[in-house]
């Protein structure tokens, strides 16, 4: 099976890069280094330029991860403005804005910031109307949200006021003991005699405070409600998130609903740690677990702490996300487990598209593997093939949660992924790789001109990050394969690489 992505670059004939690197002594590679790391003084750097050419030393001592930043949700029934007001915040259209209640969003927390503050913003959602018992269901889903975080903003419709189901959301919103900064959003008009504003005055009523009269959709009044937000969060974030250093390796155990992610944790244990159900999504909490495999000790994250309630399967697929971007805030390597007895879903590429995301370390466990029949697993290959070429780099691992098959060889898997995680090329040889590319394989001429490489350098690991400095933009095709040959050249297994482009012009001459 190629791994080479659509739309990536084809070069012409083979080389031999991999032989001329290993011909060449590290002093030759860091020689040559310095020759081309001398040679972009003659071009415009920008300020932060020379942080990233300095030698890169990971001090031993540098703290692997800092706590996560607090936690922001969102909440409040359908239709009162939460995405948009998430849109605003964060800036962008990102989340799912639609009319109608029970979008599906891809990403259900996002990076924010306020006056110099960092925090996450989640945004709750995923609710499908249900006449009878939408005020339950609503009430019941925001509490998982609020279970996840350090404050709460709770949206309200300015120009409706109160309805039943935001009187069940207050109920809940007291037991938690949270902070809550209630917002009255499509309020345009603030002025103390407005029609507006005599709804806004009712909403003292709920007890949860001074509300504030905002409009997502202009961004009236909003600067206020992140004020007050900011004094009731803490620092860091208090529920999940903070990664203490040292200790055993962090994996997340991450799939789609009813996979048997607590069913594998629960052989890998050697106990029923997990309350396992038939009813998808019913785990709730994150729980971890230490767990002795291949003669060494792992810190798996799940998410345990199981109710049994089939009404919370509707909001299944919105809290699997949730649950998975939780679990990958704490770890350094992520299990994702595929059902092979169904076809690989667009969730399962969602899910793996959030790993990459987060920069985790990456193993694909194949679960039920021992009952799949030989057309299955004809059909499986081309669907893999077809749908997770992208990530065929992951290791790969075919398993039974419910017999333990093949457990043995998660271990190996995982210690290959995050040996190669935290692996960084010596600034020589990264150049001398690069030198040899494009010699053998130069970007094709674009508009008559081709840009060149002038130098690269590794100024992270966990995951590789390369940054190059070029003369113009590489086509993106051009860009995937330079990465395919760095994970052929250097063994990058089980590691998202990032490579970022930095187009510098020469310096004009004086006169």
């Amino acid at each position: 099976m190629s791994d080479r992505t659509e739309g990536e670059y084809v070069p012409e004939g083979e080389d031999r890069i991999e032989e001329r690197l290993a011909s060449l002594s590290e002093e030759e590679a860091q020689a040559r280094a310095a020759a081309l790391r001398a040679g972009l003084e003659a071009y415009e750097l920008e300020e932060d330029d020379a942080d990233l050419l300095e030698d890169f030393v990971e001090s031993e001592a540098e703290e692997l991860y800092l706590p996560a930043p607090p936690v922001l949700a969102v909440v409040g029934r359908p239709n009162v403005g939460k995405s948009t007001l998430v849109n605003r915040i964060i800036r962008a259209r990102e989340a799912v804005v639609e009319d109608v209640p029970g979008v599906t969003r891809d990403r259900v927390s996002y990076e924010a910031e306020w006056n110099g503050t960092d925090f996450t913003l989640l945004d709750t959602g995923g609710w499908e109307a249900d006449a009878k018992g939408m005020a339950k269901q609503v009430a019941d889903q925001a509490e998982m949200a609020v279970d996840e975080a350090d404050a709460v903003v709770f949206v309200v419709d300015g120009l409706v006021g109160a309805t039943a189901v935001d009187e069940a959301v207050v109920q809940m919103l007291r037991r938690k003991r949270k902070p809550v900064i209630l917002a009255a959003n499509k309020i345009d008009n603030t002025y103390e005699g407005s029609s507006q504003m005599a709804e806004v005055y009712a909403l003292w009523n709920l007890g949860l405070g001074e509300p504030f009269p905002i409009s997502a959709l202009h961004g009236t009044g909003t600067g206020d409600m992140l004020d007050a937000a900011l004094r009731v969060l803490p620092e860091t974030a208090q529920h999940g998130g903070v990664i203490p250093q040292g200790g055993p390796r962090r994996v997340a155990l991450v799939g789609r609903p009813n996979v048997g992610k607590s069913s594998l944790l629960n052989k890998l244990a050697g106990s029923d740690r997990v309350v396992v159900d038939d009813v998808a999504g019913t785990t709730r909490d994150p729980v971890d677990e230490f767990i002795e495999l291949g003669g060494q000790q792992w810190r798996f994250v799940d998410t345990a702490g199981i109710r049994r309630r089939q009404h919370m399967a509707a909001g299944s697929e919105y809290y699997a996300m949730l649950r998975t971007q939780r679990a990958l805030d704490k770890a350094e390597v992520a299990v994702v487990l595929v059902s092979v007895e169904e076809p690989v879903s667009e969730q399962d590429v969602r899910i793996i598209q959030m790993v990459l995301d987060s920069g985790r370390a990456v193993v694909l466990a194949y679960n039920k593997w021992d009952l799949m029949d030989e057309e299955r697993r004809y059909y499986l290959e081309r669907e893999i093939q077809r749908d997770l070429a992208h990530v065929a780099w992951a290791p790969r691992v075919n398993v039974s949660a419910l017999t333990g098959w093949h457990r043995d060889r998660l271990a190996p898997a995982l210690n290959t992924s995050l040996t190669n995680w935290e692996q960084r090329i010596s600034t020589g040889r990264l150049n001398a790789f690069l030198g040899e590319l494009v010699a053998a394989h130069p970007h094709p001429v674009r508009g008559g001109k081709q840009p060149r490489i002038l130098f690269g350098t590794q100024p992270s690991t966990r995951p590789p990050k390369f940054v190059l400095f070029t003369t113009g933009f590489l086509d993106p095709g051009y860009r995937r394969f330079i990465i395919r040959r760095l994970r052929e050249t250097f063994d990058f297994t089980g590691t998202p690489i990032e490579v970022q482009m930095r187009v510098r012009e020469k310096r004009k001459r004086r006169k």
